[in-house]
């Protein structure tokens, strides 16, 4: 008797048969928005969501241009991609060493080398801190129609208060989700991943990412946040602007455990609490908020 292939697995067949790998014996590494996959060669197959083909593109063509700028960083593999499998836009990759998750300073020093490239002739877009926060509130079923609705407000507040933010730093190739999740920590030192968001746009909004764990989440200690501003040269939290972008990394933040928490019971006290954090309903932060993946 043969078990019928889950849904994922059937794009990753597919995928792997248009590209010539073979996907047998395939070991999943993170099935949550966007599936992961290890196959037994060496290679990491990552599947994103529908109508994201321009975002997987985007993440080959940066690594393959942070390859030449020589910036460490995750290898797609030198095929054609990004390929489409059943609606599904899915990227390769070459399998890192064995790693543990980055630390702030492996964020830092690596934001310093990207933010200090050359902007390449690479079609990036500018930075939309907004993307997807329709479709996760959309989303999370389970949460208050009242709060839904207030997050709904709260984001067309920001989007507005966006057009007219302060000036900062000069614009520069950024990340777009710049955390210790998306650096791996090998023997020869620490790699940067995960190159959907990336784009052209202020360097402070990659600084907002850690410095929020400071303000906001409390997860990161001050000793640790004063070690980032020093290597980076600029503590993004004293600038004028740092409101605004915290705010927008908190409904993120907030949003994206709302919109889990709709398939996941043990994430709905989480995602509700981050509510509750942003309507002022439990306190002054430091929240202490607890990583739902």
């Amino acid at each position: 008797m043969t078990t019928a292939a889950t849904p994922t697995q059937a794009v990753l067949q597919t995928a792997c048969l248009s590209v010539g790998l073979d996907a047998a014996d395939a070991e999943p590494i993170r099935l949550a928005e966007n599936a992961i996959w290890r196959l037994p060669m060496g290679v990491v197959v990552r599947i994103t969501q529908p109508g994201q083909s321009a975002a997987a593109k985007r993440e080959v063509q940066v690594s393959r241009w942070l390859a030449d700028q020589g910036v460490p960083a995750v290898r797609a593999l030198d095929l054609q991609q990004p390929v489409a499998a059943n609606g599904h836009p899915v990227t390769f990759w070459h399998e890192l060493p064995p790693h543990e998750i980055g630390t702030v300073a492996d964020v830092v020093t690596l934001l310093k080398q990207l933010h200090a490239l050359p902007k390449p002739d690479l079609p990036l877009g500018k930075l939309d801190p907004f993307v997807r926060l329709v479709e996760r509130i959309d989303a999370a079923s389970t949460i208050p129609d009242d709060d839904r609705q207030w997050l709904n407000v709260r984001l067309k507040d920001l989007q507005d208060q966006w057009v007219s933010r302060p000036k900062g730093l000069p614009e520069c190739v950024v990340h777009g989700d710049a955390w210790v999740g998306n650096v791996a920590r090998t023997e020869a030192g620490p790699l940067l991943m995960d190159f959907e968001r990336a784009s052209f746009g202020p360097p402070e909004w990659d600084l907002v990412s850690t410095a929020v764990k400071l303000t906001t989440t409390g997860t990161v200690s001050a000793e640790e946040y004063a070690a980032f501003c020093e290597t980076y040269g600029v503590d993004v939290s004293q600038w004028e602007g740092y409101k605004l972008l915290a705010a927008t990394r908190e409904l993120r933040m907030t949003t994206y455990a709302a919109q889990h928490a709709a398939t996941r019971s043990e994430w709905r006290r989480e995602a509700q609490y981050r509510i509750d954090c942003l309507r002022g309903r439990a306190g002054a932060p430091p929240w202490q908020w607890k990583a739902i993946m």
